[in-house]
């Protein structure tokens, strides 16, 4: 017997209604891409691996999916490490390709590789799949799609009001009301870092705080000690846990804590101006909130960090996020060019919108008419008719299989219910054809004319 098929864990078929609100996502975010300026680019779905290692941190580069070389890949592996089983080593001997873990790594390569080419500032969009071999969960995929919109060679922070705009219109379309737009800005956190004096312990300061929704705050002190951060540095930054208010009481606590520190003084500066002209354009829909302990775990962020919770009445993670990169295009050898980005979650936005209910008026693409096939139809006048119509953009479509019996009319029938195709040509002989409103069973006898000027005005 043979065995019954599967798919690897962490991946997803979709079916017609599923690719449909799923396209439903995808439209009205490349959409509201389009009306701000974006234009497409598209990468390949694997990079050479020295594109992607080391780019995203530890964690990150053992969550990147290798691509073993063609062909006998151990001819050219180094014996001593296949007896020793050294993975680690033997990975850069036997795979020299990846897929790709994000869509921003590629676009800096793809910037720098195509720099004489570009405009800048470079608006551009993506919406691609991306994998990462990560522990399945819900709304955690091992492949899944990333929507995002970068600027690259701009340093002004309209960029970033813009992209609080953007997120705000997409979530605004999709009626997904109850969004917060989390805040913060790296140089920030490193003025903290600074001032309890763990400046040298960015990186652990930054990803321990990262986790105070996940672990809470007595968590993040722990994780803290043990990276050798001191009880005195704690201490220091205990005000850090205690700020509360309206963004704009905490931007002046965080104006008299950083005091000190001219770096994280410029992260206020920087932030008050955000949130200031946004208070002052208005939001649709979404709320823009500061959140200081936010400082995503990638590496490469050095000014403002967003990330987007969904509605409190959804328990999921977020469901987009991105920051400013002053000097990402630098690991491929390109200097000082500045981008700022946001991504959005698709599959994660789509488990929100389903569980909310938000699908409900998204119709599955399906032909305005079928033509049934029975002793009354001319199948050449049917396919005169079809072409005819389609060449009039009128969806349209043949049922294949001749019935010959009343079981095989119930056939076709049932074929046209259960998609819920509104009108049937029941019957079709020459020039004449007889057209079926399902809904209310009424009957119109036309011909190919009639017959295409009743369904362009349907």
């Amino acid at each position: 017997m043979a065995q019954k098929p599967s798919i690897p864990k962490g991946t997803r078929d979709f079916s017609p209604t599923q690719v449909a609100q799923r396209n439903y996502i995808f439209n009205t975010v490349k959409a509201a891409f389009e009306t701000y300026g974006f234009a497409p680019i598209e990468t390949p779905s694997f990079e050479n691996s020295a594109t992607l290692m080391g780019k995203y941190g530890e964690e990150g580069d053992r969550l990147i999916f290798k691509i073993l070389n063609s062909g006998d890949y151990l001819a050219k592996a180094n014996e001593a490490l296949l007896n020793a089983k050294d993975s680690k080593k033997l990975t850069t001997q036997i795979s020299e390709k990846a897929l790709r873990y994000d869509l921003t790594v590629p676009f800096a390569r793809y910037v720098v590789q195509h720099q004489n080419e570009i405009t800048f500032p470079f608006k551009r969009y993506q919406i691609q799949p991306v994998w990462r071999a990560d522990r399945p969960q819900k709304g955690r995929f091992r492949e899944f799609y990333q929507c995002d919109a970068d600027v690259v060679g701009s340093k002004s922070l309209w960029q970033e009001v813009t992209l609080i705009q953007l997120y705000d219109t997409v979530f605004t379309k999709l009626k997904l009301t109850g969004t917060s737009i989390k805040i913060n800005n790296r140089k920030i956190l490193s003025g903290i870092a600074e001032i309890i004096g763990a400046k040298e312990q960015l990186i652990d300061f930054t990803v321990a705080l990262d986790k105070l929704d996940k672990i809470g705050e007595e968590g993040v002190k722990k994780e803290m000690l043990s990276k050798g951060i001191s009880e005195n540095a704690l201490l220091k930054l205990q005000p850090l846990f205690d700020l509360k208010g309206t963004n704009t009481a905490q931007l002046k606590q965080l104006e008299a804590l950083l005091k000190t520190s001219e770096e994280g003084l410029k992260g206020v500066q920087e932030l008050t101006f955000i949130i200031e002209t946004i208070e002052a354009l208005g939001l649709q829909t979404a709320t823009l909130i500061i959140d200081l302990t936010l400082a995503r775990g990638l590496n490469y962020y050095t000014g403002a960090i967003f990330e987007v919770a969904a509605p409190k009445e959804v328990k999921l993670g977020s469901i987009g996020g991105g920051g400013r990169y002053d000097d990402l295009t630098s690991i491929f050898g390109m200097k000082d060019v500045s981008g700022v980005g946001i991504s959005f979650g698709l599959d994660r936005i789509y488990l929100v919108l389903e569980e909310l209910g938000l699908f409900e008026n998204v119709a599955l693409p399906k032909p305005k008419v079928v033509f049934l096939h029975n002793h009354e139809t001319n199948e050449l006048a049917c396919a005169k008719a079809l072409k005819m119509l389609r060449k009039n953009n009128i969806s349209c479509e043949f049922y294949p299989d001749k019935a010959t019996s009343n079981k095989q009319e119930k056939k076709q029938w049932k074929y046209v219910t259960s998609r819920a195709i509104d009108y049937a040509v029941t019957k079709a002989m020459n020039n004449t054809f007889v057209l079926k409103n399902v809904r209310t069973g009424a009957l119109q006898t036309c011909n190919e004319a009639t017959l295409l000027e009743i369904l362009k005005n349907i």
